[in-house]
């Protein structure tokens, strides 16, 4: 099965002890939700957006994320596939089923096996980091889907969930 256009999948191995980022960003540049179990990955994550100048918000699997999603109003979603009570593609599925959610990108953040890129297309997923990553590629993939989606919505700020069609 091939890949829809404009799904990417970023294929990134993590070096050695290399510093990533050296300066905080002034400025926001959008809300993330990050879900993932692992209290670990998502403060790795979380960190390395924040250095970016990304507001982050953590939630620990997909019944959490589904909790949370409308208070939070994110920009991006990045999901782990492997989570209690509700998996990543099973949660990226009802963000899309969800008229509120249905235009926010989401993202991946997993092994992105072919099987998981595949399940995770047919759920909605706009991009896959595969695990382990390169922090710069997370935060270029993420930066990337929050420009996406201001340019669906016509306009920066506007709410989670509007301009995909």
């Amino acid at each position: 099965m091939g890949r829809p256009e404009g799904v990417e999948v970023a294929k990134t191995r993590t070096r050695g002890p290399v510093p990533t980022y050296s300066r905080v960003v002034p400025g926001v540049s959008g809300r993330v939700l990050v879900v993932d179990d692992n209290k670990v990955i998502r403060q790795l994550i979380k960190v390395n957006l924040e250095l970016e100048g990304f507001e982050v918000v953590t939630a620990n699997d997909g019944v959490e994320c589904l909790d949370v999603v409308h208070r939070v109003c994110p920009d991006v979603i990045t999901l782990d596939v492997v989570m209690p009570r509700l998996d990543g593609f099973r949660t990226a599925a009802q963000l899309r089923a969800d008229p509120r959610t249905s235009g926010v990108p989401v993202a991946i953040v997993s092994a992105c096996t072919q099987h998981e890129v595949e399940t995770g297309i047919v759920a909605g997923v706009d991009a896959f980091v595969a695990k382990p990553f390169e922090p710069a590629e997370l935060v270029r993939v993420v930066r990337r889907l929050a420009e996406g989606k201001d340019r669906r919505d016509g306009r920066k700020g506007a709410p989670a969930g509007r301009g995909r069609g």
